[in-house]
């Protein structure tokens, strides 16, 4: 375990701006091009992870990932899907690698405040495009400097109908938009990234949420709504909830078919359209077999598991058994445990689960709700263990982190509640001199 003296020597190793400058760039470019920003985020890496490499073997959050590794490489030799298989790997080994190297550019709660607001800012492309596709018909692709960057724009958005921005599909563009947004809460509740300007950061909060309504997505409508009572803390649950349920009532009568059918028509005539054939999936009733549902999939998955639940089938292998099973091609299980257990096995599934959920927990009881008092240092962890469980929440339903910039953004964001645990076991005036020293 890394204790005080060792956090001193990490502060003395960190004294070089090039990485934390590298890193704040890195994030800030990271929806507008994924190149350029790994770029950046690789200079950050070696820089963070050289000059504390003594410290490796003593930060036992490693080792689950380590043995993870070694599993899926097991596995790989193993597969079924041949070199895919190893090509798989990349979705996974560099973040483990990255969960070490970053740690040192989020150790205070200053520098996660400014990685907030990178986030925040470099989302601004994300919304002008997505808007510009949605009421403008803009369309790509964009090239800047000289094709280094292109942005393919779908007029109308992809699927049609439906904002996706820069990036590649609508769901994905919630994920990123679901997972920034509580950090614009954040910053309008105690303004930390127009100095004290709360009217900018209220234009950011109405225009994020707006773009992630505009996605169609039923997981970034259910973010709002879940960023809410989270951002402000459980002092604010005795007023905030009641109205919340209140508020969303007229939808819940709407979609569940418990209800009397006058009065489910009456809530029907008050939500819009859109949102309760969204939520209820009525404009596919008569289109869309079961193969073609979550649940479908999850049932196929299930099935791949029991058949190979020790190592997996490998990377890839649900796109290539999925069609051969039932006539229909899916990318993926829509489920990120479920897709980790078929490719590469209960076991490393189950790992890395247990990894994700203990850093939640810990963070959770360490650092986030055992203050209630919305300081600014505070509100923003808040918001930052927030996104993390918003982005967790998609990954039961969707698995975005196919795309790289939603999978690195998640790795910052459990490297931020690895550093916030940091921040409980460690003295305060470490910390004090740490953070007067970098930032």
């Amino acid at each position: 375990m890394i204790n005080n003296a060792s956090f001193l020597n990490i502060k003395n190793n960190c004294s070089n701006n090039v990485g934390w400058s590298c890193f704040q760039l890195g994030v800030f470019c990271l929806p507008s091009s994924a190149l350029i920003s790994y770029l950046f985020l690789l200079v950050a890496l070696i820089d963070g992870s050289l000059k504390r490499r003594d410290l490796y073997w003593r930060e036992y959050w490693n080792y689950p990932l380590l043995l993870v590794t070694f599993l899926m490489i097991i596995g790989c030799i193993r597969s079924h899907t041949g070199w895919l298989a190893w090509l798989g790997l990349f979705n996974w080994l560099p973040f483990f690698w990255c969960f070490w190297g970053l740690q040192p550019y989020l150790l205070t709660p200053e520098r996660r405040k400014k990685c907030a607001s990178w986030l925040v800012l470099g989302s601004l492309p994300v919304l002008i495009t997505g808007f510009g596709q949605i009421w403008l018909g803009w369309e790509g692709p964009w090239k800047i400097f000289d094709g280094l960057i292109i942005w393919f724009i779908s007029p109308g958005g992809e699927p049609i109908g439906r904002l996706s921005g820069l990036f590649d599909y609508a769901n994905i563009t919630a994920a990123w938009l679901s997972g920034i947004w509580p950090f614009c809460l954040a910053s309008v509740v105690h303004p930390f990234i127009f100095g004290r300007n709360r009217a900018i950061s209220c234009a950011f909060l109405i225009s994020f949420v707006t773009a992630m309504i505009l996605t169609d997505s039923r997981n970034a409508w259910g973010a709002i709504f879940l960023g809410l009572p989270l951002v402000f803390g459980s002092a604010s649950w005795s007023w905030l909830i009641p109205l919340m349920l209140i508020g969303f009532l007229p939808v819940i009568i709407a979609v569940l078919p418990v209800f009397d059918f006058g009065i489910q028509q009456f809530a029907r005539s008050i939500v819009p359209e859109s949102i309760w054939m969204r939520l209820t999936d009525m404009q596919f009733a008569d289109t869309r077999p079961f193969e073609a549902t979550r649940i479908g999939q999850w049932k196929i998955g299930f099935n791949l598991i029991f058949e190979k639940p020790w190592f997996g089938w490998g990377a890839a292998a649900f796109s290539i058994l999925y069609p051969l099973r039932t006539g229909l091609s899916h990318g993926h299980s829509h489920n990120l445990p479920l897709e980790l257990a078929i490719s590469h096995g209960l076991v490393v599934s189950l790992l890395i689960n247990l990894f994700v959920f203990s850093l939640l927990l810990i963070s959770f009881f360490y650092k986030i709700f055992n203050n209630l008092n919305l300081q600014k240092n505070i509100i923003v962890d808040r918001a930052w263990w927030t996104s993390t469980l918003i982005l967790i929440c998609f990954h039961a339903t969707d698995i975005p982190l196919f795309d790289s910039r939603i999978n690195i953004l998640g790795w910052i964001l459990l490297i931020g509640l690895r550093c916030m645990i940091y921040n409980s076991t460690i003295n305060n005036n470490s910390l004090k001199k740490f953070e007067k020293a970098l930032c």
